[in-house]
């Protein structure tokens, strides 16, 4: 079973689909770790993240190490990553990656073309959204748990910035898939947000045991 699970920054995407692959025994990967780890790597090398050059050569020199890098949650990779997304060469060096993943025994996968362009046929596609105030608000308070002090003026407009970057780039920009379910977690919490996850797919997917 492949379960898509696409959205905008700090709707609550990655927390939810993490649950729901160890709610359904699924593996589970956050496919903007990816995109996150090409911009590292383009930063590493002292180039523009937005160099197609620089950024398809990041992409293929990729190894599953630069996943657990420590620096792929920081805001200058977050914005590395917007960059290196809308880099067409990119996406294409890392398609086969994330299909590949979801093939070999289905998977929880969250990003944000997932449901559009990597499994346009998967079994489920939930769109993960929330009001940008409360989007900010959350980024916020996962800075401040890593020490990290932000005006929050600015962090809405970086993640208004980043919003518009992913939506207006012409390949594979963030849209919600037309058969996707909407979720908006504005003013839910985690909990609140699987379980209505959970009412969801079951609803789509009447025969949708507990064990994938």
């Amino acid at each position: 079973m492949i379960i898509a699970v696409d959205g905008p920054a700090a709707a609550g995407k990655g927390t939810l689909a993490r649950r729901l692959a160890q709610h359904f025994g699924l593996p589970y990967l956050d496919t903007g770790l990816l995109y996150r780890a090409v911009g590292r790597r383009v930063l590493d090398a002292g180039a523009d993240p937005a160099d197609p050059v620089a950024a398809e050569a990041a992409a293929r020199a990729l190894t599953p190490a630069d996943l657990d890098r420590p620096d792929l949650r920081d805001e200058a990779a977050a914005q590395a990553a917007s960059a290196v997304a809308a880099i067409p060469a990119v996406r294409a060096a890392l398609l086969e990656f994330q299909r590949r993943f979801g093939r070999e025994r289905g998977a929880v996968l969250d990003g944000r073309d997932i449901g559009t362009v990597v499994f346009p046929d998967a079994d489920a596609k939930l769109f993960v959204t929330a009001r940008p105030e409360v989007r900010a608000a959350r980024r916020q308070r996962e800075l401040a748990g890593r020490g990290i002090a932000a005006d929050p003026a600015a962090v809405l407009a970086d993640l208004l910035r980043r919003d518009a970057q992913d939506a207006g780039r012409s390949v594979a920009p963030l849209r919600q898939a037309e058969d996707a379910l909407l979720l908006d977690t504005s003013d839910l919490d985690p909990d609140a947000a699987f379980a209505a996850a959970l009412a969801l797919l079951r609803a789509r997917l009447p025969g949708l045991s507990d064990s994938a």
